[in-house]
């Protein structure tokens, strides 16, 4: 069985998902991938995981680093997991590329390369939107591409965590600074 909570975030609404022990899921009401993890049958319940959800975001929405990680269970293949398991080391208020995560991939599994557009894949993919940071990877030379939450809302995010946003290229369909 799967719980929910909805959290009012000031970027719109949030649905958090949980086992009941750990949070495994976290979306922008409407996002791309919304609640693709989430089993069909589900109960809103208030539960312990969701209170320290609620107190991470609501430290996250001030424009604080919370100093915490509330406990994740992450389903999803092998690689994504590697990826998603990069993602939770990126810094507050920092970015790296998707090639900087493909490197570190390459480089765990003993490879020469690994294709970056597998790694956007994964992370595009990440069911536990803002807590694991998909919002801080950026495309080659800072360029602003792909949010499930969209690009609008990938430059409020970096710009709580105190980015500045003239250093990076948003592509024409991209919101303006």
């Amino acid at each position: 069985m799967q719980y929910t909570y909805e959290y009012a975030s000031p970027m719109g609404m949030i649905t958090a998902a949980s086992n009941g022990e750990s949070l495994t899921g976290l979306w922008f009401n409407g996002q791309k991938y919304f609640a693709a993890t989430l089993e069909k049958e589900n109960t809103a319940k208030i539960m312990p995981i969701f209170k320290e959800t609620k107190k991470w975001l609501d430290i996250y929405f001030t424009g604080k680093n919370p100093g915490f990680m509330p406990s994740l269970y992450m389903n999803g293949s092998e690689f994504r997991i590697a990826v998603w398991k990069i993602l939770c080391q990126i810094p507050f208020g920092a970015v790296i590329t998707y090639g900087d995560i493909a490197k570190q991939i390459a480089d765990q599994k003993g490879l020469k390369k690994m294709s970056a557009q597998a790694v956007g894949g994964a992370v595009g993919h990440n069911p536990v939107s803002i807590i694991v940071p998909c919002h801080r990877v950026v495309g080659a030379n800072g360029n602003l591409t792909g949010y499930a939450g969209g690009i609008g809302t990938k430059i409020k995010l970096l710009t709580l965590e105190g980015l500045d946003m003239k250093k990076f290229f948003v592509p024409a369909k991209g919101t303006a600074l």
